[in-house]
């Protein structure tokens, strides 16, 4: 059965403003990480969950509103807007500045008609339901536009059953690092609220940036005329977005098999689920042996630095770092070999070659778009490591995570935690409809995929 037309509504929008923090600086200066996510989208992920118990509506929206006025207050930066100006003598620089009147977060409340938590979850076999990019705000915004809208939206949608809390997060103020690191403070600021526990954050976020040394002092001076030639927009062609499960037991047993195959002992068992990925997605589009291909990585920089930066260093950090074959090399040796070539790209991802890597930004400073990622390529983005399911706002823990329609294109690969946790991932897929057809199909996919985790399961009801 097609999924209900939905009809999102806003009820309300309510602007959040922090109290003054003494700490904020009035202007915070962006680093070489944070600089070139100017044109991507903002980050749009989100929480599925059971209605509160004991709670009632207007309680509910009061909590998240207290809850994240105060998470503002230690994660300052989000409560700012962006800074793009033009310099004399040319280039453009960008820095966020805080405090500003009249500026903040925003928090929406909105409701969706005929959805349940059955809808959004969808059945094993199903696409991603298109009205899912209707719980995130600012759809397909380009992090550019924090200069005249909030750098973060929480949106709570009600459902016939149940609720869904949407963050939508300016990706040039933080990575995916800082945005779980926000989401998990903002659940832990709702936690001790429930129960009148004064408000101490187990992990307060360090706002000091990372700057290498060599080329002056800060703002970044990015060589365009003018601040709009820095914005290129982008919205995806038609794709088909399905989630796919992988229990613990079947990657224990993919992980075995790219490390027997390739004889080194050494591959991760995401190295190995990345290889995988590559691998049939590269079958599914029916490449010619010569055409090149490549996996990139979202690889963290934070402790690989020497010294290593806090782990609650809030801020971009982090490299999308490929490797390249072409597909018949790719597909005519075996998972081991397309393993290894994934266990290589980290390992090199050094200190030194961090730095090298900064250098030759600083040299040479520029914006990304999305248009500029290959559509011969898989990107594996987002982390098993998160802990989304953490995110505990005093009701219990969530049912799915789940986004937007943000930074998605063909090729798209984003990782999960499995809901039940003990090493089980998630993968959420966007490809053309027909790549997606033929993964679908592809054996060695089929092999590894594991049936998705019951409704009832999730709900915590018997099954008969």
């Amino acid at each position: 059965m097609p999924s209900p037309i939905p009809a999102v509504r806003t009820i309300k929008t309510y602007a959040v403003t922090p109290r003054p923090n003494p700490d904020a600086p009035r202007q915070l200066e962006m680093s070489a990480w944070d600089v070139p996510m100017l044109c991507p989208h903002y980050i749009q992920k989100g929480l599925l969950f059971t209605y509160p118990p004991d709670l009632s509506l207007e309680q509910l929206i009061q909590r998240l509103r207290s809850s994240l006025e105060e998470a503002l207050f230690h994660f300052y930066p989000l409560s700012g807007r962006l800074r793009v100006v033009t310099c004399e003598g040319g280039g453009v620089t960008c820095h966020v500045e805080v405090g500003v009147e009249g500026e903040g977060a925003e928090f929406v409340h909105a409701v969706a008609d005929g959805i349940g938590i059955a809808d959004v979850v969808a059945a094993d076999g199903q696409d991603l339901p298109d009205f899912l990019k209707e719980f995130f705000p600012l759809d397909l915004a380009l992090n550019f536009d924090g200069c005249t809208s909030p750098l973060l939206v929480i949106q709570l949608t009600e459902l016939k059953d149940g609720i869904f809390i949407g963050c939508v997060f300016n990706h040039a103020i933080g990575d995916g690092t800082s945005f779980w690191h926000f989401f998990d403070a903002f659940a832990e600021i709702s936690r001790c609220k429930a129960v009148g526990k004064e408000v101490v954050l187990s992990r307060p976020p360090v706002h000091d940036k990372w700057f290498i040394g060599g080329y002056g002092e800060p703002p970044i001076k990015l060589p365009y005329s003018s601040p709009e030639e820095v914005v290129v927009r982008f919205s995806p062609p038609p794709l088909r977005e399905r989630m796919f499960h992988f229990s613990s037991e079947s990657l224990a047993k993919l992980k075995a098999k790219a490390n027997s195959e390739c004889g080194k002992g050494t591959i991760s068992t995401f190295q190995a689920l990345s290889a995988l990925m590559w691998r049939c997605i590269t079958r599914a589009r029916g490449f010619p042996p010569e055409q090149k291909t490549s996996c990139r990585l979202a690889i963290q920089n934070r402790a690989r630095l020497q010294p290593p930066l806090s782990p609650n260093y809030f801020g971009n950090s982090i490299y999308a770092a490929p490797t390249t074959t072409t597909a018949g090399e790719l597909l005519n040796n075996n998972l081991g070999w397309a393993a290894w070539k994934a266990h290589e790209i980290v390992s090199n991802h050094t200190d030194s070659a961090i730095r090298d890597m900064v250098h030759k930004y600083m040299k040479n400073p520029i914006v990304y778009n999305l248009h500029m990622f290959d559509i011969h390529s898989v990107m594996m983005g987002s982390s098993p490591r998160f802990d989304m399911y953490g995110c505990d706002f005093g009701w219990g823990k969530a049912l799915a995570a789940r986004s937007g329609s943000a930074n998605k294109f063909d090729g798209k690969v984003s990782a999960y935690p499995g809901w039940e946790g003990g090493g089980s991932v998630d993968l959420e897929v966007c490809l053309l409809p027909e790549y997606m057809s033929a993964l679908e199909g592809d054996e060695e996919f089929l092999a590894v995929v594991s049936p998705p985790i019951k409704l009832e399961v999730l709900l915590g009801k018997s099954i008969n």
